[in-house]
């Protein structure tokens, strides 16, 4: 549930702030009748400057609603995605060496039961794990017992970190097919105004092309963006695992010292 609440959040902002970002270009596009007479005599000493926003919005109108719809859906959808990602990650480092040597000093002055409390009184999927290792050797199972239940669960907690990851890899492949798909129809639009003119002059076809090489670049911008965060969380993930791995492979050491000096 909490993950649910997470990207809902997540989504809420997003959709709040483009919603923010229209009222704001509708405002934008309600200029005084002072400033339409004056629009002339500013022209006069050269272009006017567009703000990126408002240039953005006209590509994307010019690009098609209907597509360019769906390539902002997919940017949007992943994003989500990606950010509950990262805050889960986030949430998931544990500081190992302190936990570990926080352990070690339970098993010495405390016993197995001190050492489950202060692995449950840690966050992330590393304590997670030295839980299960403890409870287990408090029930008076064999370390080999034990060390295959931190595999075991080793690899549960990995799985959890990689979760939608395969949602962002789905949106990374949609958002260019989108947009190649709009290149299509942009070209098809361009030859029926070739048929219908019965000429094949650059004004005839620039409306179609123009669709098509927009509806293309925002397909790719998309991609692009969504892939920096994959590899971004792919890195993540693979730097939580090293260090579970790791941290399971020091705890062991710590649980067989324990059995011998027991």
């Amino acid at each position: 549930m909490k993950k649910i609440f997470m990207f809902l959040a997540v989504m809420g902002v997003m959709a709040f702030s483009a919603q923010n970002a229209a009222a704001q270009d509708e405002q934008a596009a309600e200029p005084t009748a002072t400033e339409e007479v004056a629009a002339p005599a500013e022209n006069l000493d050269g272009p006017e400057e567009v703000p990126m926003h408002q240039a953005l919005k006209t590509k994307f109108i010019e690009g098609g609603a209907g597509f360019m719809a769906l390539v902002i859906a997919c940017l949007i959808l992943g994003l989500a995605l990606c950010i509950e990602r990262i805050l889960y990650l986030g949430f998931s480092k544990t500081n190992t060496k302190k936990l570990l040597v926080k352990i070690e000093d339970a098993l010495k002055n405390g016993g197995v039961a001190a050492a489950t409390e202060a692995c449950r009184n840690t966050r992330g999927p590393v304590a997670s794990i030295f839980t299960q290792a403890m409870l287990r050797l408090a029930d008076g199972q064999s370390l080999e017992d034990v060390e295959k239940s931190v595999v075991s669960y080793g690899g549960v907690e990995a799985s959890k970190m990689e979760q939608n990851l395969s949602w962002i890899s789905l949106f990374i492949a949609i958002a260019p097919s989108l947009g190649f798909l709009g290149t299509v129809i942009g070209m098809i639009q361009a030859f029926d105004a070739i048929m219908v003119a019965g000429d094949m002059s650059p004004a005839v076809v620039a409306g179609g092309m123009k669709v098509a090489l927009i509806t293309t670049v925002g397909g790719l911008i998309v991609a692009v963006i969504l892939q920096i965060f994959y590899n971004y969380i792919l890195s993540q993930v693979e730097s939580l695992t090293i260090d579970m791995e790791d941290a399971s492979i020091s705890l062991m050491d710590i649980l067989v010292k324990y059995q011998e000096n027991k």
